[in-house]
């Protein structure tokens, strides 16, 4: 059963790379350009694993971190930040807010999809390398 990722990304491009990337892997992707319909189509999809965006319009990922933890079907998702903050103090305010763990921007495309299986529950994970009976 491949996984699905919710990427909740403002950015076009990062979010086509990302989404190229892992698609290319086997993954279901789902896409959100803001932190409100990421909320929304995290409740709808109940999706494997969230890589969040930290600069968002409308909310940012903090908010909707604490948001998606909050609540009580979404809380054993796995959130994890892919982000260009990367400055002393960020790491802990992303952890504090709810996320699992965090992947700095730019992301390496070479060992991207290693770093997110990382969070991805067991069953989930290296979907694109196994092959069907």
């Amino acid at each position: 059963m491949k996984a699905t990722i919710l990427v909740i990304e403002d950015n076009e491009k990062n979010a086509y790379l990302v989404t190229f990337i892992l698609e290319k892997c086997g993954y279901q992707v789902i896409q959100a350009r803001n932190g409100e319909n990421g909320i929304a189509l995290a409740r709808q999809i109940k999706p494997d694993l969230i890589l969040l965006d930290i600069q968002l319009p409308v909310m940012d990922g903090y908010a909707v971190a604490r948001e998606l933890t909050r609540n009580e079907d979404l809380r054993g998702i796995p959130i994890v930040a892919v982000t260009s903050y990367a400055m002393p103090g960020d790491s802990e305010r992303i952890l504090a807010a709810g996320c699992v763990g965090y992947i700095e921007k730019p992301i390496n495309p070479p060992t991207f999809v290693a770093e997110i299986e990382h969070y991805l529950p067991a069953d989930k994970k290296g979907n694109a390398l196994r092959r069907e009976p």
